[in-house]
């Protein structure tokens, strides 16, 4: 079991658990007391420990308007380290868990005069915060194209497809036929508004690609550490020295700086988990780093690193822990 993550500062419960979808369950957390929770804006995250001890993270799909409750959706992914499958599988309704404060890396511009959401499977869920809170806010016009593989993967399908959505949503099935998927370049071939896009890989890589010309200020992803998997078949062990101590650490193939850290007790600071916000940065003392982050620049890989998603070219790395 791993050590608590030291951002996981809420204690709240789980009011009611229910099945969205196939290999999908949404979860509504209330606080111990029924209290209101703090605040959160569309967009927003939060991390939860799962019964395995695994920190994950998930987006608040329900609108920031719902002060009482922090809705989440989970899906079960059977290739991935069991922090999904723990959630799905384990969490009931009763349940306590530990969470984070919420914050926000996929912030909604409410200021745009229009908005064009693009969603793939579970990455429905900021989404549909966003979608709700434009509805009950009297917000811009939008338009949602929501694309899955089936109907029955398909995740509030029977919410997206009722008639008070029909001139805003297009759900869209391809079956796992590519031939079958949505054509996209139509719907971005003319800047407008600005774009939000949140689902797998594939997807994400080719709004990317038909957004080139679109102001960069206006194309939004949430990519959930997308990056972080790319090389997992690469990963080999090292060792993690801590500079202070002198304290070694082994860091097993498939396990992260981060991960190994708080096996041993060490409360380091973190957020997303996937290279993205800077909150678990350490000093950089010795050793050569694999930087797979998205957030330090050049000059700053010379001397810190991202505990997260970061790994090591020589056998040992020696670092510096932020003091408490």
């Amino acid at each position: 079991m791993e050590s608590l993550n030291p951002e996981l500062v809420r204690t709240l419960r789980v009011g009611s658990a229910r099945r969205l979808a196939q290999d999908i369950r949404q979860f509504e957390l209330v606080g111990l007391e029924n209290a209101e929770l703090p605040p959160f804006t569309p967009g927003a995250h939060i991390l939860i420990q799962a019964p395995n001890g695994m920190t994950r993270r998930y987006s608040l799909n329900n609108p920031p308007e719902d002060r009482g409750r922090y809705v989440i959706a989970v899906k079960r992914e059977p290739n991935g380290r069991g922090g999904s499958a723990s959630m799905v599988d384990d969490v009931q309704s009763g349940d306590v868990v530990h969470v984070s404060l919420p914050r926000n890396e996929f912030e909604l511009r409410e200021s745009a005069p229009s908005f064009l959401f693009i969603a793939g499977g579970i990455g429905i869920t900021p989404i549909r915060s966003m979608v709700r809170h434009l509805r009950e806010a009297g917000g811009a016009p939008f338009k949602l194209y929501y694309l899955t593989r089936a109907p029955e993967l398909t995740a509030y399908r029977e919410e997206f497809g009722a008639p008070e959505f029909r001139d805003n949503v297009i759900i869209h099935h391809d079956h796992g036929d590519p031939e079958r998927s949505l054509d996209l370049w139509p719907v971005l071939e003319k800047p407008r508004g600005h774009v939000y896009c949140c689902g797998p890989k594939a997807l994400m890589d080719a709004v990317r690609d038909m957004t080139g010309h679109w102001s960069t200020s206006a194309v939004h992803f949430e990519d959930f550490g997308a990056g972080r998997t790319a090389r997992a078949t690469d990963d080999k062990p090292f060792t993690v020295k801590l500079a202070h101590s002198g304290e070694t650490i082994d860091v097993a193939a498939g396990v992260s700086i981060l991960e190994a850290l708080r096996a041993r007790g060490h409360r380091v600071p973190s957020s997303c988990e996937s290279g993205t916000c800077g909150s678990c940065r350490v000093r950089l003392v010795g050793g050569e780093p694999d930087h797979r982050d998205f957030v330090l620049t050049d000059d700053e890989r010379l001397r810190e690193m991202m505990v997260c998603v970061s790994r090591a070219c020589t056998p040992e790395l020696v670092i510096e822990l932020p003091a408490h």
